[in-house]
């Protein structure tokens, strides 16, 4: 009984599940149907749609394409209306020309008629005045003939003697004008060019170091002596290799000899040694670790002494690479002069020279203190440093006038620019003073052996003296060959030669001294 209820139920169950399936298929395919039929209405719906927007696009791009065509026939014939007015004005103007052309050609050919009847009359009175010469030549000729007969001289002997008479009195007129527009000249401009120099000298007033190739580093007892020298020179040699300066340790007490024509060199092996005697440790691995610390350390003050010195001379605007030649020129020297110190007062006194004289006195200064830059190169040069100085500023960017400043004070170029005399009369100044600088005897013998043999072959000349360092020349003349006027003469030709063939610091004097004695002996 009780499998035949669960039969019944298992089977109810099915019988439920096989109807709701079948119904429910039913369902879902009357909606599917549905769905497909609405779908088909909206498509065809959308259809219709995009026919009449296509139709309306079509409408519209016809009527723009009808008002383009206008557009473009419209500015066609606006075109082609230009053109043609274009061309009637060209006409016209043409036809202007040809009129005017016309009518000038009608005026030429009417003067070139007066021209032909002026040239005949010139013509004529040619031929008359041609006459007239020939006749004046005859009678001038017959004159001359007279004349030579007369005086028994040709006129060729007589113009040559003439002519001698004339140029010597012209040129004893014109020396004598000469000394007297030099007279005048030196009353009125040689008291206020001193003046301005010496006003200029007053105020820079600085003193001068000499410098020279070898420095002393002092120790404190001979025993570091042999630390330095090390275990068969190897420190020492260590040391000159690294610095490039020669080391000489002699029987001097407490102290040590560094030998080096460059000061920068020679400064960087002084502070090496300094810091290696004071750190105790000397060996070749040291050295060169110090010696290149130091090189860094110089390198620094270098650039800061170039700062500190624009800075203190009011200059702005100055190249890095400029500062540190700047700075560079603490450690040069010329002819024993500092190279630095020099150029400061040669800025000082630019600027002085300049304001006297209503310049820039702020651009004589700059050109002042750059004009020797050209005597510190990294590398050897063939050029002189003027040039060599003038390219670097070019390069750094100064400007024209600085440029020339720089490359003219020494005559290499043209000076251009009124702050070029003034640098190099502030060089002058600067170099030319007594004790500033330091010339070798060599040098200086031969100098003063030069300006006396120029002086010696003039003509007339007995002696020649060179004195003051070179700075005055005193030539002795015979007087029976040179009289007073000659003597002014001749210290003009000598002068001249001096400037044409030497090359100094400064001026030379050069002073004629004419000298007659009568001598009798009374017995």
């Amino acid at each position: 009984m009780k499998i035949d209820v669960g039969f019944s139920i298992l089977m109810g169950v099915v019988i439920g599940i096989v109807s709701c399936y079948f119904f429910g298929k039913k369902t879902i395919l009357k909606k599917y149907i549905h769905l497909l039929e609405k779908a088909n209405f909206q498509a065809t719906k959308i259809i219709k749609n995009a026919e009449k927007e296509g139709e309306s696009i079509k409408k519209k791009k016809m009527i723009q394409a009808k008002e383009k065509f206008i557009e473009l026939k419209y500015k066609h014939e606006k075109d082609v209306h230009f053109r043609e007015r274009k061309i009637i004005d060209i006409e016209n103007k043409t036809r202007e020309k040809e009129n005017r052309l016309s009518k000038e050609i009608e005026i030429y050919f009417k003067k070139n008629n007066r021209l032909e009847t002026q040239i005949h009359d010139y013509e004529i009175k040619y031929k008359i005045l041609k006459k007239k010469q020939e006749e004046f030549k005859n009678i001038h000729k017959k004159q001359v003939e007279f004349l030579e007969k007369i005086s028994h001289y040709s006129s060729e002997e007589a113009r040559n003697e003439l002519m001698d008479i004339f140029k010597e009195e012209a040129k004893v007129k014109a020396q004598s004008h000469i000394q007297n527009i030099i007279e005048e000249s030196q009353l009125t401009a040689k008291m206020e060019a001193k003046k301005i120099v010496i006003q200029a000298i007053q105020r820079i007033g600085t003193e001068e170091t000499i410098e020279n190739a070898v420095s002393v580093f002092n120790i404190e007892s001979d025993d570091v002596k042999g630390r330095i020298i090390g275990r068969e020179g190897r420190n020492i040699r260590a040391l000159e290799k690294a610095t490039g300066v020669e080391i000489i340790v002699d029987d001097t007490p407490e102290a040590i000899l560094l030998s080096c024509f460059n000061p920068i060199r020679r400064e960087i092996a002084r502070l090496s040694l300094h810091k290696l005697v004071v750190d105790g440790r000397i060996h070749p691995a040291r050295i060169e670790e110090i010696v290149e610390r130091t090189e860094k350390q110089i390198e620094e003050e270098i650039v800061e002494i170039g700062k500190k010195n624009i800075i203190d001379l009011g200059i702005h605007g100055i190249h890095t690479e400029l500062i540190r030649m700047i700075g560079r020129m603490k450690y040069r020297s010329s002819y024993g002069q500092n190279l630095l110190q020099h150029s400061r007062e040669v800025a000082h006194l630019s600027g002085i020279l300049a304001s006297e004289l209503g310049l820039n006195a702020k651009l004589a200064k700059r050109a002042g203190f750059l004009h020797d830059i050209g005597k510190i190169p990294e590398r050897e040069s063939e050029q002189p440093h003027a040039i060599l100085g003038m390219q670097w500023a070019e390069k750094y960017g100064e400007n024209m006038e600085i440029c020339n400043a720089i490359g003219s004070h020494h005559d290499e170029i043209e000076m251009k620019v009124l702050i070029s005399p003034i640098v190099q009369i502030a060089d002058s100044i600067s170099g030319a003073r007594p004790g500033v600088r330091r010339n070798s005897f060599e040098s200086y013998s031969k100098r003063l052996k030069n300006l006396e043999n120029i002086a010696i072959s003039f003509y007339g000349v007995n002696k020649a003296f060179a004195i003051q360092a070179g700075r005055e020349l005193r030539v002795l003349v015979e007087s029976d060959k040179i009289d007073d006027k000659k003597a002014f003469q001749l210290s003009c030709d000598i002068s001249e030669k001096i400037k044409n063939e030497m090359t100094y610091p400064g001026q030379i004097k050069v002073t004629v001294i004419r000298e007659t004695r009568a001598v009798q002996i009374a017995r």
